[in-house]
């Protein structure tokens, strides 16, 4: 190859990045050159918000999830705000499930019944959300002290999420 057809040197801005990736065996392989343009400072902050946030994306489940269901029931109140009713039942369902005569119960579905506070308790938390999510569908999620009942079921979602932590064996943090 000619020297008039290989470039001898690869002028850049001065606030571009330059990677030189060398020659590679065989004929005709020349070296390349890539020119990557300055990240400007609003990406590298974003970026960084980004990598904070993957990094700790646990802690910020219970947000995220109060966050997502608050607009699911501001979409649905305004698309349909029939689905409250749905909700209601729904939501009862779990309270009606424990209602039941035990026999019942054994019959359907056969298991231990050793843990029966935690089952009430976990049949009554669905239930609470279930009925804030009917009424927030039905009125609208920042209707009335529907607002606060969200922001304290964040903070009560968060309680939690320490206690089950403090309770669990630790987990290797980087």
């Amino acid at each position: 190859m000619s020297s008039r057809t290989r470039t001898r040197g690869v002028k850049a801005a001065a606030n571009a990045r330059t990677i030189r990736i060398p020659r590679q065996r065989g004929r005709r392989q020349e070296a390349f050159v890539v020119v990557l343009p300055d990240r400007s400072p609003r990406t590298r902050v974003l970026n960084a918000a980004g990598r904070l946030l993957w990094r700790h994306r646990l802690a910020f489940l219970p947000a995220g999830l109060a966050v997502l269901v608050l607009v699911l029931t501001a979409v649905l109140h305004v698309v349909a705000p029939w689905t409250g009713g749905v909700i209601v039942v729904v939501a009862l369902l779990p309270l009606l499930w424990l209602t039941l005569p035990a026999s019942v119960r054994q019959r359907l579905a056969p298991s231990h019944w050793q843990r029966t506070a935690l089952k009430w308790a976990a049949a009554s938390l669905a239930a609470v959300v279930g009925l804030w999510a009917a009424l927030a569908i039905i009125f609208g999620p920042l209707a009335g002290p529907l607002e606060v009942l969200w922001f304290l079921g964040v903070l009560a979602a968060y309680g939690a999420r320490a206690a089950l932590r403090s309770t669990t064996s630790k987990e290797k943090t980087d």
